[in-house]
């Protein structure tokens, strides 16, 4: 009985110190935090990082693992370079998404499918980590240790069709996203790694051809 109550109160308050962890930011931090990454995105011309890409579906038992690069010219500019396990790459470029999966090539007019763009607005947005100056969500701000998260819910009826919640989290002292989680309506979810994040280096046009 007594070994029971002991584990009782360790997992309890193993527990809590979980939770813990994570606690809403006040107002003056929400507007200071949203203050510093929207300036500090319009700053941004450029972006390449290394990603690490987890999709988690309730139906496998371990998640699928992508690797590759992304390359980002603001606006509007962004290509999604995969290599591992295999090479495929999306380009969203000049209002289009252009996808190349191991030499089979096709593409998407986003101005004339208004559903595709605004999802091509939410990845560019969480990207940069410029989603604040929006009406389109419900925005929960919450800190760690270390970092800062904002949890975005979206208010349109045909994007809530695919994404339930997105996730920003930015380390502390970043000004640029380290990790989106894209959580859908099933609970199934993406969430994406950023590491040796580069700003403002000159990216080859071409790197942003289909």
């Amino acid at each position: 009985m007594y070994m029971k109550t002991k584990i009782f109160i360790l997992f309890t308050f193993f527990h809590l110190t979980i939770f813990a962890q994570e606690s809403k930011m006040s107002n003056v931090e929400i507007e200071n935090f949203k203050k510093d990454i929207i300036a500090d995105s319009k700053k941004i011309q450029t972006l390449t990082a290394d990603f690490t890409q987890y999709k988690v579906m309730s139906f496998l038992d371990k998640p699928i693992v992508s690797k590759g690069k992304l390359y980002l010219q603001n606006p509007k500019a962004m290509r999604w370079n995969y290599t591992q396990p295999i090479d495929y790459n999306v380009i969203f470029n000049n209002g289009k998404i252009y996808i190349n999966d191991e030499g089979k090539k096709s593409s998407v007019d986003l101005q004339g499918n208004k559903k595709f763009e605004k999802l091509n607005q939410l990845i560019v947005g969480s990207v940069s980590g410029n989603l604040f100056d929006t009406n389109d969500f419900v925005i929960t701000y919450v800190k760690t240790d270390k970092s800062r998260i904002a949890k975005l819910q979206p208010k349109i009826k045909d994007v809530k069709k695919y994404i339930k919640e997105i996730q920003l989290t930015f380390y502390s002292g970043q000004s640029t996203v380290t990790e989106v989680k894209l959580i859908e309506p099933s609970d199934d979810y993406t969430k994406i790694l950023f590491t040796n994040k580069s700003l403002n280096k000159t990216i080859n046009a071409s790197v942003f051809n289909p």
